[in-house]
């Protein structure tokens, strides 16, 4: 396991089990990353509910039920903050958790079909407090793009626990 993407997950394992809130995963380019270090932390069946690393049209109509029809009648792409937004919301809903965590983007080392370089992640979270956003890492070394895109979304999990009460 990364030591820094470990770190962070104890942050934010610390924050979700002090507020006896829990969080599911949808995790595309990262990899499973941000479970996996979730799931290295013990305790972590007291708030971790489930994930899905959602790589493939299939699996993105198989895991999470969200189907092409439903992609362009709302008019959204993959590795986009509006399908990133969905996917949280949508992994959410699933597992009746408290927050709704995803990623999509393009690891490396090249774009993806959709014209985004290699190092582009979207980044969502669902939850009492919902936000977006876009990590341009401007590498196109997909290991630690993987890292970065799970690490940038722990902290953003963090940051929203902390913001949320104030720690």
């Amino acid at each position: 396991m990364n030591p820094e993407l470990l770190r962070l997950a104890n942050i934010a394992a610390d924050h979700l089990r002090h507020r006896s809130e829990t969080i599911a995963i949808a995790e595309s380019s990262a990899g499973g990353l941000i479970s996996s270090a979730l799931l290295a932390v013990p305790g972590a069946s007291r708030y971790f509910l489930g994930g899905a690393v959602v790589y493939t049209l299939q699996a993105r109509q198989g895991l999470v039920g969200i189907t092409q029809k439903e992609m362009d009648e709302a008019g959204i792409r993959s590795s986009s903050e509006p399908y990133a937004s969905r996917l949280a919301s949508r992994i959410r809903e699933i597992h009746n958790s408290d927050w709704g965590l995803a990623e999509t983007g393009a690891a490396g080392p090249t774009g993806n079909r959709y014209g985004d370089l290699a190092g582009h992640s979207c980044i969502a979270l669902c939850g009492s407090q919902n936000l977006s956003m876009t990590l341009e890492t401007g590498d196109n070394d997909r290991a630690e793009n993987m890292i970065r895109f799970a690490a940038t979304a722990l902290t953003q999990l963090i940051n929203a626990l902390e913001t949320r009460t104030g720690a």
